[in-house]
């Protein structure tokens, strides 16, 4: 909430109240002033003596009641419906205004000064009840603003008082004050019902008895007899200050009486300025952290306020105002005046607040009126010091200096009481000086007393003092006891409540629920130490069982930016800076369920659970509102101009400098080619130049259609005419060594542009060059002018063509870097890794994968342009120390038949997808490479990761767990028993489909969800298992029949050899299965015999097997699963039996 939250005073449970208490404060002071001026300038004209004993007898006639009263005022606040009180003491008003007025026509000073009795009376009694009635009326976040309006009223109507008393004939101040008490009786109508705290409340009629007991009540509470203290302070230097006004203008100042009223004016609407401006800061929030720093403020400007009146010097006797101002020593006067004053009310609201909150609802209107004698009684002891003083000879610049050393004192010793205010405001300014730190979402933070388990990514060594620093409110940390113990930790003790925990201590868990449960809210780090990674590692499962057994919210805190200090343990993984940007982001509170039959399992439920929390949080904070080409900008930023970043068959590293440099010397004829958003094909292998290409049209607002060259001439075809595609870019190297003329030939007949890359480079001559250097600075800038979307179209991609003609699949900007970081959140890689990826950039998943991902992480990817050259994929990732490799089972099993025992000797991980990993490709690596293949689950559509086992979470057979931010339906498919067809929705889900019979049209997945599909079942861990893709089951004789599970049968006969099974109408059955083998022995007998042996159904045999050398493979490694089916249903039974009886007999 904002301040001045001005909406307060047009609303009921509010206004009327105000309304009340600034008529009643106007009121106040209307009386005594116009009484002291009747005094002074009619009465006691002659006898200036009478007119100052006057002065002192009326302030104490007024102060008098808050001693004898308050006790008694108090319970009746708590016992009585407060709304009822305040209409009768504000009707007791108007009647005691009636008195005044006959006061003021008589000229009787006797009946006036009873008249200020009965008013104090009426403060006295109205007092508790102005601040206990707030907290029932407004809402917790309002009432920080609700107070600092009603200050803000109280001062400016005491001012408006002060200058009416003076202003008007006394005669007509009775009348105004009857007028005014009136008005205020009509508003105490509107004022909302506030039912009694404490309704059996006895009342303790004996004065003194009834006093100490509301001191002993505001005593009980250390927090709210510190709030009273520093009110108590405040009004009394304030009263000091505002009684010696007049003596210091007409005596040091040698100034007139509009001098006197100028400061009145000044310090009254500065108080008030004041008391709205701490609203603002605190933002709503109940809080003392900026209460010593105002008392610092005050003290600092009653010193300045004494330096500049003591050597003010005199030019102007009995100067107005203006001449006042003319002089120059009187500005200085009046900065330290309206410095003290916005000081004051930044130092007052807060304490006030403080009292409301945090007093015990059913006494809060005691302690109010508790804090109403302390105030008394210090003022009036102040009073007694400061004549003594006066007696002795002291100046009233000397006056305000004593003051101004003493709120110093009194400013210390609040430093001291309340460490977490000014140290935690200094090391918050420091941190926001030197790391820019910037704090989202601070209002998710539970409130004082809420109970929490607030989990936070480790980073570095300065996440605790970030937190201390800038969480709001004083959270408990959970620290371990050697470490707290630690001289270096001592010092941020203050900062906030530290909970020793022994790790090795069994009650340590326990110990925790219990403090939650009181309603402390626990920051923890769940991984238990600083990554040494960069990503998310071991996740305990501790937090989530105290957050799940203390039934509290679990509040993720991510911190970011601090992995790249020097305080952080990523030196030579991540390139680490003096002082970079750092980012705290608080989520909203979530719950989970930990369910499980033993405690072991209810452990593993409850950390698995904080994981998924975890890294959805480490997800959900990472910036996908970019486009590629300023993602590849920032990465550039983070990582380093110099970092090498693509490399290919060459070995030529390429720089983020030289990439951006490259692009931008590319975009430039490209762009005078085409059209902003237009789609231009792009038809290159794995080398730097598609990378450079790639950005390039990035960079110009252009979308990559990228094309499959190992697709055919037809396929090639209609992918341009269902993305639109005019314009391809080419190589004629490449076109040449892969011998495609005759293809790129038929895509120029077609009436496509074909740009050759060695002609583009041709045309860019030395000042193109050095243009582009120069322009690399200014990339951003340049790339912002073509006003890309995050949602706009990046790319186009074609699905393999499996299932008959390749669709465009449109993946936004968004949709690519929430996949990258989508994987960023659960796998851990950095600078130090080297990816190779011979998986080809017109496939998603080496696209993304293999390039992107890398690219955008800082990690260099080495691009090789053929995943089917088995020998030298394996040597090149022995001569690269490539530590992360993609490939799908067909390419990591023929590595694996190729390669070296060694030459996978520094791979951390590899990671398979496209198709199923079989058994035995997955214990080779096991056991020839010690390597364990980490299989995924995509789709083009998807991005195109939507599931993969992790280090972290792996089960060998499922394809992992689902990725942070997707969500999956299944639904059921009549005739399979296990696993339904599943649908997936999230922010990698395409923007929808482009095909050729309806060209440039983009159809939408419904509601966002793309249907995959598949047949999956996804169990209690989370974990996902493919079981055939709908369209690979066979309905045979009424029954369905898992295509791969029949795959899976000659798997396990024929472990060695690859297979694949394929259906061909069958005018008995409906459809006949067909086995494609690479095991030159198999026989259909053979597979039947092992089916009766291990039980398996004859329906799931196939009877027709065929022998091949190899089987039909996509560019993208995928099986040709519609080749094979043409081929089983072009030669049947009876002709091929002769062919296959001859290779199996």
């Amino acid at each position: 909430m904002s301040a001045p939250d001005l909406s307060l005073l047009g609303k009921r449970r509010f206004a009327p109240l105000f309304a009340v208490q600034f008529l009643g404060a106007f009121n106040d002071n209307l009386l005594k002033f116009a009484m002291l001026f009747l005094a002074n300038f009619t009465l006691y004209a002659a006898a200036p003596a009478r007119a100052e004993m006057l002065a002192t007898v009326a302030t104490g006639l007024f102060i008098l009641p808050y001693f004898l009263l308050s006790g008694l005022a108090g319970q009746l606040a708590d016992k009585w419906d407060k709304a009822v009180l305040v209409r009768a003491v504000k009707a007791a008003e108007v009647g005691i205004m009636l008195l005044a007025l006959c006061g003021f026509w008589f000229q009787s000073v006797a009946v006036l000064l009873g008249c200020l009795f009965l008013m104090g009376i009426h403060s006295t009694i109205f007092g508790p009840v102005k601040y206990s009635i707030l907290p029932q009326q407004l809402g917790f976040h309002e009432l920080m603003g609700g107070t600092g309006l009603i200050e803000a009223g109280t001062f400016l109507a005491i001012l408006a008082g002060q200058l009416a008393g003076g202003l008007i004939p006394v005669w007509a101040a009775g009348m105004v004050a009857v007028a005014v008490a009136v008005l205020g009786f009509v508003a105490s109508l509107a004022v909302p019902s506030a039912p009694a705290a404490a309704p059996d409340l006895p009342i303790e009629r004996n004065v003194w008895r009834s006093t100490m007991e509301i001191l002993s009540a505001a005593r009980s509470g250390r927090g709210v007899w510190l709030a009273i203290l520093g009110i108590s302070w405040f009004f009394s230097v304030g009263a000091i200050l505002l009684s010696e006004f007049a003596p210091l203008v007409s005596g040091t100042l040698g100034a007139g009486a509009g001098v006197v009223t100028l400061f009145l004016l000044v310090f009254s609407v500065s108080v008030a300025l004041g008391s709205l401006i701490v609203n603002k800061l605190l933002g709503g929030e109940v809080s003392a952290r900026f209460v010593p720093m105002a008392a610092l403020g005050m003290a600092a400007c009653l010193v300045e306020l004494w330096l500049a009146t003591r050597s003010f010097a005199v030019v102007h006797p009995g100067a107005d105002v203006a001449a006042f101002l003319s002089m120059s020593g009187s500005w200085p006067i009046l900065f330290g005046l309206v410095g003290l004053a916005i000081s004051g009310g930044i130092f007052i609201v807060p304490l006030y607040a403080i009292l409301q909150v945090h007093s015990d609802p059913a006494e809060r209107s005691r302690v109010i009126a508790a804090n109403n004698v302390v105030n008394a009684f210090v003022t009036v002891v102040m009073v007694v010091v400061v004549t003594g003083l006066l007696k002795l000879g002291t100046s009233v610049p000397g006056i305000i200096g004593a003051m101004g050393f003493a709120t110093l004192t009194i400013a210390l010793i609040s430093c001291w009481l309340l460490p977490e205010t000014v140290f935690k405001a200094l090391v918050r300014g420091l941190l926001v000086l030197f790391y820019r730190v910037d704090v989202r979402g601070a209002e998710n933070m539970p409130q004082p007393g809420e109970r929490a388990v607030v989990v936070v990514n480790h980073v570095s060594f300065l996440d605790g003092l970030l937190l201390a620093a800038f969480l709001p409110g004083k959270p408990t940390f959970a620290v371990a006891t050697k470490i707290a113990r630690a001289w270096w930790i001592k010092p941020f003790l203050g900062m906030f409540d530290a909970f020793p925990v022994d790790p090795t201590n069994p009650m340590a868990a326990k110990a925790m629920v219990k403090a939650v449960r009181e309603g402390r809210t626990l920051v923890i780090f769940p991984e238990g130490r600083i990554t040494v990674t960069g990503a998310l590692m071991k996740v305990f499962d501790g937090p989530g069982m105290v957050a799940d057994n203390a039934d509290a919210p679990i509040v993720p805190v991510r911190i970011a930016g601090a992995q790249f200090t020097r305080f952080s343990r990523l030196k030579g993984k991540v390139r680490l800076r003096a002082f970079p940007k750092i980012d705290l982001t608080i989520l909203p509170p979530r719950r989970f369920q930990v369910e499980g039959d033993t405690a072991r399992q209810r452990r593993a439920a409850a950390g698995a659970k904080l994981y998924d929390v975890m890294s959805d949080m480490i997800f959900a904070t990472s910036d996908v509102d970019r486009t590629l080409y300023q993602a590849l900008l920032d990465a550039k930023d983070i990582h380093g101009a110099k970092r090498p970043v693509v490399e290919d068959v060459k070995r030529e590293p390429m720089s983020y400098s030289r990439l951006v440099t490259g692009s931008i010397a590319l975009g430039r004829p490209l762009a005078a080619t085409t059209q902003p958003s237009e789609a231009v094909g792009v038809l290159l292998p794995n080398v730097s130049a598609v990378a450079a290409t790639f950005f390039a049209l990035q960079g110009i607002g252009r979308v990559p259609a990228m094309l499959n060259y190992t697709a055919g001439l037809a396929n090639l075809k209609a992918a341009c005419t269902a993305a639109q595609v005019r314009t391809i870019v080419t190589a004629r190297a490449f076109v040449q060594q892969a011998k495609l003329g005759e293809v790129v030939d038929g895509l120029a007949a077609d009436k496509l542009r074909i740009i050759l890359l060695e002609d583009l480079g041709a045309s860019i001559g030395t000042f193109a060059k050095l243009r582009a250097l120069i322009a690399t600075r200014w990339a951003g800038r340049r790339h912002r002018r073509f006003g890309v979307k995050s949602d706009a179209p990046a790319v186009i991609l074609f699905t393999s063509g499996s299932e008959g003609l390749p669709k465009g699949v449109v993946l936004t900007h968004r949709n690519l870097l929430s996949n990258c970081l989508q994987l960023s959140a659960r796998i851990d890689f950095n600078s130090a890794d080297v990816v190779l990826n011979a998986l080809p950039v017109f496939h998603s998943f080496g696209l993304t994968g293999g390039t992107l991902l890398p690219i955008l992480s800082g990690v260099k990817t080495l691009l090789y342009p053929s995943p089917l050259h088995y020998r030298i994929v394996p040597a090149l990732a022995y001569d690269a120390n490539a530590t992360i490799l993609f490939g799908t089972d067909t390419f990591l099993s023929g590595y694996a038949r190729m390669a070296h025992g060694y030459d996978f000797y520094s791979l951390r991980y590899i990671f398979a997808g496209a198709e199923r990993v079989r058994d035995e490709t997955r214990r080779t690596y096991a056991e020839k490479f010690g390597l364990r293949i980490l299989e995924g689950y995509g789709a083009t559509e998807a991005a195109p990761v939507i599931a993969v086992n992790t280090p972290m979470h792996f089960q060998a057979g499922s394809v992992g767990r689902l990725l942070p931010g997707v969500e999956a339906k299944i639904e059921p498919v009549p005739g399979i028993e296990e696993g339904g067809r599943l649908s997936i929705r999230g922010p990698n889900i395409m923007a929808g489909y482009l095909k050729a019979d309806a060209p440039g049209l983009l159809q939408p997945p419904e509601d966002g969800w793309h249907d995959s599909g598949d047949i999956v079942t996804i169990d209690a861990a989370g974990f996902v298992t493919i079981k055939g893709r709908a369209k690979r089951f066979a309905k045979i004789g009424g029954e369905m029949v898992s295509l791969p599970a029949v795959e899976g049968y000659a798997a396990r006969l024929w472990p060695i050899a690859e297979h694949a099974v394929v259906t061909r109408p069958d005018a008995r059955k409906g459809e006949q299965l067909v086995l494609f083998t690479t095991y030159s022995e198999a026989t259909a007998g053979a597979l039947q015999q092992w089916a009766r042996a291990n039980g398996i159904a004859e329906l799931s045999v196939p009877k027709d097997v065929r022998l091949v050398d190899a089987l039909s493979v996509l560019g993208t490694g995928k099986l040709d699963y519609v080749t094979m089916t043409a081929r089983a249903a072009a030669l049947g039974r009876t002709d091929w039996a002769d062919t296959a009886d001859e290779e199996t007999v």
